[in-house]
């Protein structure tokens, strides 16, 4: 018999422009994003940490790291998902948000989960 240790996750993210709290001639752009982070395996594991790379369009970069998101470390049985939204600020129109979650499974072993590079812009920016 053969036992699969492999945690399957996915991360699908959603953005939007927040004009209302922008301000254009201060190069101040905020974008929200919505990420959903799906267990698709069997095996359980919790979110512990987040690590980002935001990059602005003149390739400025800042890099955050915190413990969980937004005030939770949700804990993920096969087949659950969370949901959250969040918000970043760039000094121009467009940039880009890619990083990794720090997750520990019930067993106690680590691993990553990337989350894939994103398009951070506002409407009629890029074609």
């Amino acid at each position: 018999m053969t036992t699969d240790k492999s945690y399957e996750f996915s991360i699908s993210v959603e953005t939007a422009y927040v004009p209302e709290q922008s301000d254009e001639s201060d190069n101040h752009y905020v974008f929200s994003y919505t990420i959903t982070i799906a267990n698709t395996g069997k095996l359980p594991a919790q979110l512990i940490s987040r690590h980002w790379i935001i990059k602005d369009a003149t390739e400025g970069v800042q890099e955050v790291r915190g413990l969980g998101v937004v005030g939770a470390q949700p804990f993920l049985r096969g087949g659950e998902q969370f949901q959250y939204t969040s918000g970043c600020v760039l000094t121009t129109p467009v940039g880009s948000m890619e990083g990794s979650y720090q997750m520990v499974g019930e067993d106690g072993s680590s691993f990553e989960v990337p989350i894939p590079r994103f398009t951070l812009n506002m409407p009629r920016v890029l074609h």
